[in-house]
C-alpha cells in the first residue's frame, strides 16, 4: 500500500509531462504548417486580406446584428447534420437489428444495403439520390442531401451498434431470459445499457465524419458552409483566407462535439465507480 502511494505522484507527473510534450509537438507542427503555407502564398505574390473576413461572418449595422454568408451557411450545415444524424441513428439501429435477427429476408436486405453503400463513393450516391430518386418521389433538395448523408452514415453506424450489442457477454443474455424477460426487454433493460458506453466513442467518430461529409451537399447547390465559402471566394478572390476560415469553423464544430462526448464518458465512468 505504501509503495502504491509513493508510486502514484510519479505516474501523475509522467502523464502531465507526456501531455505537455504532446501539446508542444502539436503547436510546433501547426506552426510549421502555417509557416509553409505562408511561405508558399508569399512566393506566389498573394496579397493577404484578413481584415475583410469578419464582414462575411457577421456585421453590426445601426446596432443590428447582420449574419454574414458564412454564418448562414454554418446554420444550414448544422441543420443538415442534426437531421442526418437522427435519421442515420434510426436507420443504423434498424439495420443492426435486422442483421442480428433470425429473419433470412431481413438479414439479406440489410447485408445488401451495407455492401452497396460502403463500396460506392458518397459523391456517386449523392448524384443518384438527386438525379434519380429525388424527381421520382418529389423530394426537396435539402431533404435529398439529408437522406443521402443519413443512409451513407447509417451503414457504418449499424456496424458500430451491432458490434456493441455482440460485445455483451452471452451470460447476460441467458440470465435475462432466465428471468422471463422477452426479447424487447432484454435489449432495453440488459443489453443496451451495457453496450451504449462501448458504442459512444465510435458513434462520436461517425457523427464527426457526418459533419465533414456534409460538405458534399454543395454539389447539389445547397447553400451550406462550403457552398457559401465558394461563393465568397468567387466574389472576393480571397481563397486562402476564406478556406482557412471555413476549415477553422469545421474544426471548431468537430472538436466541440468530441469534448462534449468526452465529458459524458467521464461522467458515465464516475457514475459506475
Amino acid at each position: 500500500m505504501q509503495a502504491q502511494k509513493h508510486r502514484f505522484p510519479w505516474s501523475k507527473r509522467r502523464a502531465t509531462d507526456a501531455y505537455l510534450s504532446d501539446l508542444i509537438l502539436f503547436f510546433m507542427g501547426a506552426g510549421l504548417l502555417i509557416w509553409l503555407i505562408y511561405l508558399g502564398a508569399t512566393s506566389m505574390g498573394y496579397n493577404w486580406q484578413w481584415y475583410r473576413v469578419p464582414r462575411y461572418v457577421y456585421r453590426v449595422i445601426d446596432g443590428e446584428l447582420i449574419l454574414g454568408p458564412l454564418t448562414k451557411g454554418l446554420l444550414v450545415t448544422l441543420q443538415i447534420t442534426f437531421w442526418s444524424a437522427l435519421l442515420a441513428l434510426a436507420v443504423g439501429c434498424l439495420t443492426a437489428v435486422l442483421r442480428l435477427s433470425r429473419s433470412v429476408a431481413g438479414s439479406g436486405i440489410a447485408t445488401v444495403y451495407l455492401e452497396l453503400v460502403r463500396n460506392t463513393p458518397l459523391l456517386v450516391q449523392m448524384f443518384l439520390f438527386y438525379f434519380v430518386l429525388s424527381p421520382i418521389f418529389d423530394i426537396e433538395r435539402f431533404w435529398t442531401g439529408v437522406i443521402c448523408l443519413a443512409f451513407f452514415e447509417a451503414a457504418f453506424i449499424s456496424e458500430i451498434v451491432r458490434s456493441g450489442i455482440l460485445s455483451v457477454a452471452r451470460g447476460q443474455w441467458e440470465a435475462a431470459s432466465a428471468l422471463g424477460l422477452d426479447e424487447r426487454d432484454v435489449y432495453a433493460r440488459v443489453v443496451m445499457p451495457q453496450a451504449l458506453p462501448l458504442m459512444l466513442p465510435p458513434l462520436t467518430n461517425a457523427i464527426v465524419n457526418l459533419i465533414k461529409n456534409s460538405a458534399i451537399v454543395s454539389t447539389i447547390a445547397i447553400f451550406d458552409l462550403t457552398t457559401e465559402g465558394r461563393n465568397v471566394i468567387a466574389d472576393t478572390f480571397m481563397s486562402f483566407e476564406i478556406w482557412f476560415t471555413v476549415a477553422a469553423i469545421y474544426l471548431l464544430l468537430t472538436i466541440s462535439l468530441s469534448a462534449v462526448v468526452g465529458i459524458l464518458e467521464r461522467r458515465s465512468a464516475t457514475t459506475k465507480l
